[in-house]
C-alpha cells in the first residue's frame, strides 16, 4: 500500500483518500442497488420503504459531498494547476454535481410528500410530478454510479485505476 520512503502525512492522506473512496462508491452501490430494492421487495408499506430509502440516500449524499470535496482538494493541493487538466478531477467534480442535483430533487420530492400529510404521494394528483422527479433522480444516481466505476476501475484493462494514480500524488507530502 505504501512505499518505504513515504512520509507519515503522505501515508495518512493516501489512506484517508482510499477509505473515503471505498465508503463513497461502495456505499452508493450498496444503498442504491441492493438495500433500497430489498426494502421495497420486503416491506408491504411502500411509504415506509420510501421514507427509509430517502433517509439512506440522504446519508450517502452527505458521504458523497464530504468525499468529493476532500478528493478535489487533495488533488488541487498536490497537483496544483495540473489537477484542472486531470480527467479524474473532472470526473469527481461531475460526481459532486450529481450529488448536488440529487439533493435538490430529494428536497423537492420530500416537499411534495410533506404537503400531502398521511396520504401517499402515489395516491394523489401529484403522482405524475413525483414520478418524473423520481425518474430524473434515478438517472442522475445511475450516472454518478457509473462515474464511480470509472474512479475505482479506470478505463484501460490492466492499467492502474485513476484513483490509484490520484493517491500517488500524496507521495512527497512533507
Amino acid at each position: 500500500m505504501f512505499e518505504a520512503g513515504d512520509s507519515l502525512p503522505a501515508r495518512l492522506a493516501t489512506a484517508v483518500a482510499r477509505l473515503l473512496v471505498t465508503a463513497w462508491v461502495g456505499g452508493m452501490w450498496m444503498v442504491g442497488y441492493i438495500v433500497v430494492p430489498t426494502l421495497f421487495a420486503m416491506l408491504d408499506d411502500r411509504m415506509l420503504a420510501g421514507h427509509i430509502a430517502g433517509r439512506l440516500f440522504s446519508v450517502i449524499a452527505c458521504i458523497s459531498a464530504i468525499t468529493a470535496t476532500y478528493l478535489l482538494g487533495f488533488m488541487a493541493l498536490r497537483q496544483r494547476k495540473v489537477a484542472l487538466r486531470s480527467v479524474l478531477f473532472w470526473i469527481v467534480a461531475a460526481m459532486l454535481a450529481c450529488v448536488a442535483a440529487g439533493v435538490i430533487l430529494q428536497m423537492e420530492m420530500a416537499a411534495l410528500k410533506a404537503g400531502l400529510g398521511s396520504m401517499g404521494v402515489m395516491e394523489s394528483a401529484l403522482r405524475g410530478r413525483f414520478a418524473v422527479l423520481h425518474g430524473i433522480s434515478s438517472m442522475i444516481y445511475l450516472v454518478q454510479s457509473l462515474l464511480g466505476v470509472w474512479v475505482v476501475v479506470g478505463t484501460k484493462t490492466g492499467a492502474a485505476s485513476p484513483y490509484c494514480r490520484m493517491v500517488e500524488c500524496a507521495k512527497g507530502i512533507a
